[in-house]
């Protein structure tokens, strides 16, 4: 009697599944590398013009043409935009989202399902500015509010200080550093909209990256003002 052996898949899957009032159904899987946290292409297919990294390059990229040829986010985007370009924001949508770990459902908009899309493709690029995101990724909550955001990436940031911590490495309980990150991210948002302006007939996925910008905004703001909002939750810690 022989025993089947399960390997174990060598990346996560997260699948979004789009149900619209004409009954059309769209289905995206995001493939994520379990070793490098990485989005995994479902194939090198084309690479429009506005892929170029001196397409709309963002002010803060420090990467080179000659070395990269292809903006690392743009590219993963191109099988988003191919689907979803034109579709118009507003459009509503049932939305069900398979992660390993769970299913999400809910009804909600185009432009917030795009918005959640980019935000899992651009944090699991290889964008320097993006990749402080991959911890939040492997964690992904589709459509999460302004709150639920605030609460994940401080606690992602504070436990990488943990680990630098526990490394002997310097770090710090101050967020300054997460205040930066993020600035640096509404520079990529902005540049990554001039860039689909050109690769879309009809206006989602620029306004999936407003409301991502957006919530960049508030996050960045919340960071520095907001917080204290949720001091109450941790009474028991002895925090007053």
């Amino acid at each position: 009697m022989t025993t089947l052996e399960h390997s174990d898949p060598p990346s996560w899957v997260f699948l979004y599944k789009l149900s619209f009032a004409d009954d059309k159904r769209l289905e995206f899987p995001i493939h994520i590398d379990k070793a490098s946290n990485s989005f995994i292409p479902a194939s090198p297919g084309h690479a429009p013009a506005w892929v170029a990294l001196d397409y709309q390059q963002c002010g803060n990229c420090p990467l080179s043409v000659k070395e990269t040829p292809l903006c690392p986010v743009a590219a993963n985007l191109v099988p988003l935009i191919d689907l979803c370009g034109s579709m118009k924001s507003y459009q509503t949508v049932s939305l069900e989202v398979v992660t390993p770990e769970r299913s999400i459902s809910g009804d909600t908009t185009v432009q917030r399902v795009i918005s959640s899309i980019l935000g899992l493709v651009i944090a699991t690029s290889a964008c320097p500015h993006t990749e402080y995101f991959k911890p939040m990724a492997r964690f992904h909550l589709p459509l999460a509010s302004d709150e639920e955001t605030l609460y994940r990436t401080t606690s992602m940031f504070l436990l990488a200080q943990y680990f630098l911590h526990k490394d002997g490495k310097p770090s710090s309980l101050e967020l300054d550093q997460l205040t930066q990150i993020y600035k640096e991210l509404q520079i990529i948002n902005r540049a990554l909209a001039r860039r689909l302006r050109a690769a879309i007939s009809e206006d989602a996925a620029i306004n999936g990256i407003i409301l991502l910008d957006l919530l960049t905004q508030s996050v960045t703001w919340s960071i520095e003002e907001g917080l204290e909002g949720m001091r109450y939750l941790f009474k028991r810690y002895g925090v007053e």
